[in-house]
């Protein structure tokens, strides 16, 4: 469905009111601090590969509940010096796979950490890390323990993605004050949420963003993941309101709205899984409650003509370029 009825001066436009529980900032206050209170960083083991450009590491940090969450830790080989890191954020079903599946940002020179999604190995990639606390309440990620945002599988999945950036922070070589969190459809609603709890990241960068205002993708999109939570309230007809209220607790348009990081964005028009009013969302709203008298810099890259693939190599170009402008402004 081309642009989803929407025109792009209609979604330039689109900043709608946000629906948001009283408790939300308390609510994510309390589950952080029951995070934070464990170290981060659990082991660091090297990881031979054959890529003699790039080093490699197995990282195994404490996320959620203390629960053990695995990534890919990979540098510029021979370099001594702390670099500018990215953490990056897999997409729905996919885990961090083998070291050398993204390249991208190490051999741009940063170093790089790439987490696990835990329980969703299987899906669509190769991952190493459990969920343990199981998938009651639905058949898919999107719908485990989705009718109470205590249970919620994103609540343990947006800590573990707040724990990364700790956890990096904590290895050597990396430049502490220098943190840039990047992600592509989940991931990328999961960058977003990162950049609403973590108030000293350098930049976000977010693609086709998943999560963002959810309640009304539920009822756009077909296409999973947002169609798995329309088949879950097709059976539990019963579930809708709680399942609504969940939703709010982990929107990607809330946290964007907290967020102070200068943003980078891309779109495409005729996306049908995460439809583009959702991301035009929360680029319109990013900042606007962060407390802020001038709004963080955000930048937003529209791909007419594509869907959920988005700007692919043409959009990680100026993904490259923005972040350098970033990180060295004399330059």
């Amino acid at each position: 469905m081309p642009h989803f009825a929407s025109t792009l001066d209609e979604l330039q436009r689109y900043a709608p009111e946000v629906t948001e529980p009283d408790d939300f900032d308390e609510f994510w206050r309390d589950t952080l601090a029951e995070a934070t209170g464990r170290p981060a960083l659990v082991d660091v083991r090297p990881e031979p590969t054959d890529l003699r450009l790039l080093d490699s590491w197995d990282i195994t940090f404490a996320g959620f509940g203390g629960d053990p969450v695995r990534a890919w830790y990979t540098r510029p080989a021979g370099v001594r010096e702390p670099l500018p890191t990215v953490v990056e954020y897999a997409g729905y079903g996919r885990g961090r796979g083998l070291p050398h599946e993204r390249l991208t940002w190490p051999v741009a020179g940063y170093a790089h950490l790439l987490m696990d999604n835990r329980g969703q190995s299987g899906l669509h990639g190769a991952g190493d890390t459990a969920d343990p606390h199981g998938a009651h309440g639905g058949p898919s990620p999107a719908t485990w323990g989705i009718r109470d945002p205590r249970d919620y599988h994103y609540r343990r999945l947006i800590t573990d993605a707040v724990r990364a950036v700790e956890a990096v922070r904590a290895l050597p070589g990396v430049d502490g004050g220098r943190v840039t969190v990047v992600g592509n459809s989940q991931g990328g609603g999961l960058a977003l949420a990162v950049a609403g709890l973590v108030d000293d990241l350098s930049a976000v960068l977010t693609t086709a963003p998943f999560l963002c205002e959810m309640r009304r993708a539920v009822e756009l999109s077909d296409a999973a993941p947002y169609g798995e939570i329309a088949r879950y309230l097709a059976v539990h007809r019963e579930a809708e309101d709680a399942v609504r209220r969940t939703l709010s607790y982990v929107d990607g348009v809330s946290f964007a709205r907290r967020a102070t990081a200068p943003a980078h964005f891309g779109i495409g028009l005729r996306d049908n899984v995460c439809p583009p009013s959702t991301g035009f969302a929360a680029y319109n709203h990013y900042g606007a409650a962060a407390g802020r008298l001038v709004a963080p810099e955000r930048e937003m890259h529209v791909y007419p003509f594509n869907g959920h693939e988005g700007g692919e190599a043409i959009h990680v170009r100026r993904q490259l370029r923005w972040l350098d402008s970033m990180l060295h402004p004399a330059r």
